[in-house]
């Protein structure tokens, strides 16, 4: 092994495989890791060269895009849609699963620190992406957001065949991108069905174990879920603060004003300039959620983030802190501002609510 301190790389050619691994922001891996996984690695690297055979710059253009639909932007959009248009709880219940998905994914990122395809070989590297590489949060996110969010609209056995072909689509666009070796998107696969099983089979039960306890219980429940979320991994605190936040936006919303996303606003004609006036109030509630959204996190970043006063002292507690308020916003606010707007009214009080479905 020779260190390259001046170029940053630390290059293992014990094994002849050559490989480079850089020492960037994210640290320095492993060079025994590396060699131990020689083989795996080498054989994930020719495949993803095999993939690149295919390569065109309009190609790859397209496929830079379409890797997005596994990102969290379009997490975050379906599931304020979601959750502000159309079922607010069952808003709020992908919104948990996600959060506690991408908690899993970068808390065992951080432990295993398995690297990307091109911290090894540069040149296949298409895009750069942060933090290492398995399990894979695009594939794993994707195949349990899309599989939760459809099943409701599409039944059983349509969502699972929508969801696994945007899922595979992803992974290739993975692979191709050259940012996660096949293991990587095979352990992205098993986390997600691991997730969707104790979301489908445990989450019924606890929820009614905490509804028999009131808003107290929940609240309790989601605060100890917090503590232990950022407990198991104290180097990244929004996940926990947006756990936290969302469940008692949620409960608060719904003790206090409980704010019903299905329900047309009673004052209003049915048409408005030629379109259904429950479109356009539900397109309305969208945009102005998020104008809510974007001009707080801009806020609190300013008086929260790094380089900000309050947040030079501790950093974390500040981030917690940002991430907190802004799901508070999110799940408890927004809802409120449009009750008050006259945009939703509040949720009818019926035997089966509980059973009311819906879906984007």
């Amino acid at each position: 092994m020779c260190l390259a301190a001046a170029a940053g790389l630390v290059v293992d050619k014990a094994d002849g495989a050559g490989y480079v691994v850089p020492m960037d922001s994210i640290g320095l891996l492993s060079v025994g890791d590396v060699r131990s996984w020689s083989v795996v690695y080498q054989w994930g690297l020719e495949l993803v060269r095999a993939i690149q055979t295919i390569e065109t710059p309009v190609l790859t253009a397209l496929i830079k895009s379409i890797t997005h639909l596994g990102s969290a932007g379009i997490f975050i959009l379906a599931i304020a849609l979601e959750y502000w248009c159309i079922n607010e709880k069952k808003g709020c219940r992908l919104a948990l699963l996600v959060i506690f998905s991408a908690w899993l994914n970068g808390a065992l990122k951080t432990l295993l620190r398995k690297p990307r395809p091109y911290f090894l070989d540069p040149s296949v590297g298409k895009i750069t992406a942060a933090g290492y590489g398995l399990p894979s949060g695009h594939s794993q996110l994707s195949l349990t957001f899309w599989a939760a969010a459809l099943t409701g609209p599409l039944g059983k056995g349509r969502a699972w065949l929508v969801t696994g072909l945007i899922t595979l689509i992803i992974a290739f666009t993975r692979l191709y991108l050259g940012v996660h070796f096949p293991t990587d998107v095979l352990g992205g696969w098993f986390l997600a069905l691991a997730t969707l099983g104790a979301y489908y089979f445990l989450l019924p039960p606890l929820e009614r174990f905490l509804a028999a306890r009131g808003t107290r219980g929940p609240m309790i429940g989601a605060a100890a879920a917090a503590f232990v979320m950022n407990a198991l991994y104290p180097g990244n605190s929004h996940y926990g603060a947006l756990f936290l936040g969302f469940s008692a936006g949620y409960l608060l919303m719904r003790a206090y004003f409980p704010f019903s996303a299905a329900a047309e606003a009673p004052n209003l004609p049915k048409t408005f300039l030629g379109l259904n006036s429950g479109l356009v109030v539900r397109g309305l509630r969208l945009v102005l959620g998020l104008a809510g959204t974007t001009l707080l996190f801009y806020g609190l970043k300013g008086l929260l983030g790094r380089g900000s006063l309050l947040g030079a002292g501790n950093y974390e507690l500040s981030r917690f802190l940002h991430y907190g308020i802004l799901s508070l916003w999110v799940s408890a606010g927004a809802p409120w501002l449009f009750l008050r707007l006259g945009l939703a009214v509040p949720q009818a009080k019926q035997k089966n609510e509980e059973k009311r479905e819906g879906g984007i």
